[in-house]
């Protein structure tokens, strides 16, 4: 037994000198495989700890402070370098290496920079910059050289965007820094998008607009604030050309809002009968007299005179056919009209007009408002009539008819509905919400005036009822008039 115990001790002695035998020299240096072995094992270590490290403070610290998602990542990334360079002097320091020799390698290191590596020294650099300035973040969704994606990672050499077609695409930093970069996500993601549409000639602008503006409405993912806007473009060849702008605050989902929208607008046009045109050309013939025999005979005078009459009126004049007039072309403009404030409406104002509300219809005993409510829009009775009541103390407070408004109270008062709002036959409103309020009252002073009188009746006949209580010792014109000031500055 005690000779194979020896025979073992002499058997790690020589594996034990194999290790620390001495394999090379480097600058007065021995490195033995023991030696070695360790570097790499300290080389690992520094790697593994400095990405562990970093990404717990990015996934756990980073997160209950209340970082963004860009910040942690550059946090991340600034400690995750700066541990693995100290990792890095450790294990120099471990070879043996004389850090003060270090100056001469950096200097040759920056002639090699200088000349072979120039494309990664400009990534190199441009990775800095963008960890510092922070232009783009990572979760920002940017357009450079017609990519258009989200920022997934930014390191030193690259960084990667991944795109609506989840395709992952590595780009040197160097692209960021050099050229134009559109960054949809910088600082505030609300954007606005433009989407073109044609008309044929001979549509009305005010239901082209109208259409517009509900198709933007009533898609959930564009913003009522600011509103969406209609601009007549220009004058086509063979069409009008409108656009339609509108807000968004998810610009990585503004391909599919834009075919939603699409849709929406197709829709809308063919309800109210506007037309989509084609392309097309006008053909005018001056010599309609001599070329029509050739296609009717002699023998068949009556209809070749039938149609020489019934053409013949075109000579010298437009011959385009105009579309029909459909019925309800001017029905917004008509029930507009109607209200004494906007009677005397220019076209152009009444254009403006439809950016501020639209047009609702209600049929017969549709609740409107309900009491006790939250008021977010303010209403205009462009036809039919409306019954207010209230539910508490079962009692009937008013009927509205054509030109009259309702729900001011609770939107200017900040107090909630007073009263339940129910049609008492099919009823189309003019709907205005909180955030256009005040830009309407601002263009039509009169209407402000309005409010302001009617406010104080209804607010003294509630009172008198029993449904409002006294809201302050000032008189209520005094009140309402500092309500206006303080909500809308009017």
């Amino acid at each position: 037994m005690r000779w194979l115990s020896d025979q073992v001790q002499e058997i790690f002695s020589g594996i034990g000198g194999v290790f620390l035998t001495p394999m090379f020299e480097i600058g007065g240096n021995r490195y033995s495989l023991s030696l070695i072995l360790t570097l790499v094992v300290i080389t690992v270590a520094v790697f593994w700890v400095s990405r562990a490290v970093s990404n717990w403070i990015k996934r756990g610290l980073l997160v209950k402070l209340g970082f963004d998602r860009g910040s942690r990542e550059v946090v991340a990334a600034f400690i995750r370098y700066s541990l693995t360079v100290l990792g890095f002097l450790v294990v120099l320091q471990t070879a043996g290496f004389n850090l003060s020799s270090l100056t001469l390698f950096a200097g040759v290191l920056g002639i090699g920079i200088g000349f072979g590596l120039q494309n990664l020294a400009s990534n190199f650099i441009s990775g800095i910059t963008l960890l510092i300035e922070q232009p783009i973040r990572v979760g920002d969704f940017v357009e450079v050289d017609n990519l258009l994606g989200t920022v997934e990672n930014i390191s030193i050499r690259s960084t990667t965007v991944r795109t609506l077609d989840a395709v992952s695409v590595i780009v040197p930093n160097i692209r960021f820094v050099e050229n134009n970069v559109i960054n949809w996500s910088h600082r505030d993601s609300r954007c606005r998008i433009h989407i073109p549409v044609g008309v044929a000639y001979g549509s009305d602008p005010l239901l082209v607009s109208e259409a517009l503006l509900d198709a933007a409405r009533k898609s959930s993912r564009v913003l009522t604030d600011p509103a969406p806007r209609v601009w007549l473009r220009r004058f086509g060849e063979s069409a009008l050309e409108f656009e339609l702008l509108i807000w968004i605050d998810q610009p990585a989902e503004s391909e599919p809002i834009k075919s939603g929208l699409n849709f929406l607008i197709e829709r809308e046009f063919r309800q109210k009968g506007i037309e989509i045109p084609f392309p097309q050309r006008d053909l005018h013939i001056r010599n309609l007299h001599e070329v029509l025999p050739r296609f009717y005979p002699a023998p068949e005078p009556l209809n070749g005179s039938k149609m020489l009459g019934r053409d013949s009126g075109s000579e010298g004049g437009d011959a385009r056919r105009s579309p029909p007039t459909l019925p309800n072309n001017a029905t917004l403009r008509e029930l507009l009209r109607r209200i004494s404030y906007f009677e005397a409406c220019s076209d152009e104002e009444l254009l403006q007009l439809i950016e501020y509300g639209y047009r609702q219809l209600y049929p017969v005993e549709q609740i409107v408002c309900e009491e006790g409510t939250p008021g977010e829009a303010f209403y205009i009775i462009l036809k039919g009539s409306v019954e207010i009541f209230s539910r508490r103390v079962e009692q009937y407070i008013a009927t509205l008819n054509e030109g009259e408004f309702f729900g001011e109270m609770s939107l200017l008062m900040g107090i909630p509905r007073s009263a339940t709002v129910r049609t008492l036959e099919e009823t189309v409103l003019f709907v205005i919400e909180r955030n256009d309020l005040q830009r309407l009252l601002n263009a039509h002073q009169g209407l402000a005036d309005q409010i302001a009188r009617q406010l104080m009746e209804r607010q003294q006949m509630l009172k008198d009822m029993g449904i409002l209580s006294e809201l302050s010792d000032e008189t209520p014109i005094v009140r309402i008039r500092k309500r206006l000031q303080t909500l809308f500055g009017i």
